[in-house]
């Protein structure tokens, strides 16, 4: 049992690191949420049967965790002028920074809408679950979330819904 949730996490471990740096916008947060996360997913692993997805059961765990970490600290949030860490081996350091800056900026319902939809490449029905919301209030968020990166980082770095949904 150890043994298959240390090799899933050796294995899977980076991918859910990189979606918890994008919900967090913070990579030590991120590893603050995955950690949390990881606990939840060992204790649970004994109940987990064989249908269960440990990846979407990390999934859901971080964005409900993220979702109340979020609801917690917003209350003690002090702003700094310290930029975060790069992310992990950017194929475009600049860009992903970037991107990186540009979805702090954004609500965290539109930011998670995004990462959830773009980056885990999810489909909105299963963003909607994630989110405890409509697919069409996904659909919104999405849209405004997108919307709102092209204006700060410039409608030819982010590509129209046509293109995006050209490439699934």
């Amino acid at each position: 049992m150890a043994h298959d949730f240390s090799a899933f996490v050796r294995r899977r471990g980076a991918h859910h690191l990189r979606t918890a740096v994008l919900l967090t916008g913070d990579w030590h947060a991120a590893e603050d949420l995955l950690q949390s996360c990881l606990v939840k997913l060992y204790k649970a692993w004994p109940r987990l049967d064989t249908a269960t997805d440990p990846d979407a059961y990390l999934r859901r765990t971080l964005v409900n965790t993220h979702r109340s970490w979020w609801r917690v600290s917003w209350r003690r949030e002090t702003p700094s002028d310290a930029m975060p860490d790069p992310p992990a081996r950017p194929e475009d350091p600049a860009l992903a920074l970037a991107v990186r800056q540009a979805l702090e900026i954004l609500p965290p319902r539109q930011r998670l809408a995004l990462v959830l939809r773009y980056f885990e490449d999810l489909p909105e029905t299963q963003v909607a679950e994630l989110m405890g919301c409509s697919v069409g209030s996904v659909k919104t968020h999405t849209h405004r979330g997108v919307r709102r990166l092209r204006e700060v980082l410039g409608a030819e770095l982010i590509p129209d819904d046509d293109e995006v949904e050209a490439r699934r």
